[in-house]
């Protein structure tokens, strides 16, 4: 069998595909279609400090080859996601990752701070069930007029140093294509001691009812993700890999094994599947057969093999 595993800051993936936050929940009910243990990892539904309800209106609008969505980071929050939904990560045999989002700089730290030490306290008891953090930048920041954290390298900065000193979990941070330079970026987090970046995250995109005279989405604009943006992600990329020598997580319209091998050759070390979920509600195990099956017709005996190759 070909060899798909890949290690990052110590967390062991078993094949590069792992679940996009937003797109995944937190396994529970995709668990019932099939094992989600077969995937190398899963990225749950993004967690705020505090409970948020979401945005109000139209959510989610088909595209060609893709979709927008406004949903608004509805999620129970941090304290409920600890003590609900992690007996069941317990159970996974997989890398879970808790997607971390805010709206201001303490939000950030006192939710990476209650993560740490509930992962203390599992690590004690023999249970761990939270291996990485994902760093999710691209929320409004409330004191600068609701301009994303991820967009502006210093508001950044402040965001990831403070993570990485609140955090001994390994810490991904998952960039914006907004950035006024993601490359830069990208070096920035790898500075303040990030573990791996991942990227990208959806596309400002923008949908008009034309007999309504007015934006689909209460909030003017959405974010596009699908097919569609997979060009630019792979450009992004393959530009970040080149720029820093932490790992990276590569994502945007990856719908096929061939999507994850281009991915892979431009430098990612694993992959995230995302919209895809909506589309085929096995994407997962299937991507992982596929994967298998391309690897063994084209003789790849392992993905170090042509990682990063263009």
């Amino acid at each position: 069998m070909p060899n798909t595993s890949a290690t990052i800051a110590g967390v062991h993936f078993k094949n590069p595909i792992v679940m996009a936050s937003g797109t995944f929940g937190f396994g529970k009910e995709y668990g019932k279609l099939y094992d989600v243990s077969l995937l190398g990892g899963i990225s749950g539904k993004g967690l705020t400090l505090h409970a948020k309800a979401g945005n109000p209106g139209v959510r989610v609008y088909e595209t060609a080859s893709g979709m927008l969505n406004s949903v608004g980071l509805e999620n129970p929050g941090i304290e409920a996601f600890l003590a609900k939904e992690l007996p069941y990560w317990e159970t996974l045999d997989t890398a879970r990752i808790v997607n971390l989002g805010g709206n201001t700089l303490p939000d950030y730290v006192q939710g990476a701070e209650l993560i740490q030490r509930d992962a203390d306290q599992r690590a004690l008891a023999g249970k761990p069930a939270v291996d990485m953090i994902e760093l999710n930048i691209s929320c409004p920041n409330v004191k600068e007029g609701g301009i994303a954290f991820g967009v502006k390298t210093p508001a950044a900065q402040e965001v990831v140093r403070a993570v990485r000193a609140a955090t001994k979990l390994p810490l991904a941070v998952k960039l914006s294509p907004n950035a006024e330079d993601i490359a830069e970026m990208a070096e920035m987090c790898e500075a303040e001691g990030a573990d791996a970046v991942s990227l990208i995250n959806t596309i400002s995109g923008m949908k008009i009812d034309v007999r309504r005279r007015s934006s689909v989405f209460n909030n003017l604009y959405a974010g596009l993700s699908g097919p569609a943006i997979k060009p630019v992600a792979l450009r992004m990329v393959h530009q970040v890999a080149h720029r820093v020598s932490i790992p990276v997580i590569g994502m945007g319209g990856i719908t096929s094994a061939t999507d994850i091998i281009e991915f892979i050759m431009a430098g990612a070390t694993v992959i995230q599947v995302g919209t895809y979920n909506f589309m085929n509600l096995r994407a997962g195990s299937s991507l992982v057969e596929e994967l298998q099956q391309f690897m063994h017709d084209e003789n790849i005996s392992s993905l170090d093999e042509i990682r990063g190759i263009v």
